[in-house]
C-alpha cells in the first residue's frame, strides 16, 4: 500500500470521530443575551434528556395572558454537576427562574441558574457563564 493511501486512511480515521463536534450549536443566535426576564410559574413538565433538558412552566406573560414558557437547559450530565436531578422540578411545583428570551418567541428561552427557587426554596447557584446550567 502506498504512503499516500495510508496517510489518507489515517486522516480519515482521525476526522470521522470529530464529526459530532460540528453538530454543536451556540445559543447566542437564538436567545437575546442582552435581555433577562424572570418567569414565575407552575411546572407543567420537565424533560430530563439529551442534548438539552427542558422545563415547561404555566405562567402569565408580561401582559398577563396565560402562556406556557419553554426553557432550554443543559444536558443531564451537565445539570448533575450543578446539583440538579431528574426530580428537581416536579409537576405542580412553583418555580421562579430567570431566562434569556428567544428572538422569535418570547415564551421560549434559555434558562439561567441564578436566583432559581422551587416552592420558595432557593436552589444552589450553578455559577456557569451567564449563570446558565449547561455552560452556555
Amino acid at each position: 500500500m502506498s504512503k499516500f493511501i495510508v496517510s489518507g486512511l489515517v486522516a480519515l480515521g482521525l476526522w470521522v470521530p470529530a464529526l459530532p463536534l460540528s453538530a454543536h450549536h451556540g445559543t447566542a443566535g437564538s436567545y437575546d443575551q442582552n435581555k433577562t426576564i424572570t418567569v414565575q410559574g407552575t411546572v407543567k413538565e420537565f424533560w430530563w434528556r439529551n442534548p438539552h433538558s427542558a422545563l415547561f412552566l404555566d405562567a402569565n406573560d408580561e401582559s398577563g395572558k396565560p402562556v406556557t414558557y419553554a426553557l432550554e437547559m443543559g444536558s443531564p450530565q451537565t445539570l448533575v454537576k450543578f446539583g440538579y436531578t431528574r426530580t428537581t422540578f416536579k409537576p405542580g411545583d412553583k418555580v421562579t427562574m430567570p431566562m434569556h428570551p428567544s428572538f422569535t418567541n418570547p415564551v421560549n428561552g434559555e434558562a439561567l441558574s441564578r436566583n432559581v427557587t422551587v416552592n420558595g426554596n432557593k436552589l444552589k447557584d450553578a455559577g456557569g457563564p451567564n449563570g446558565a446550567p449547561g455552560g452556555y
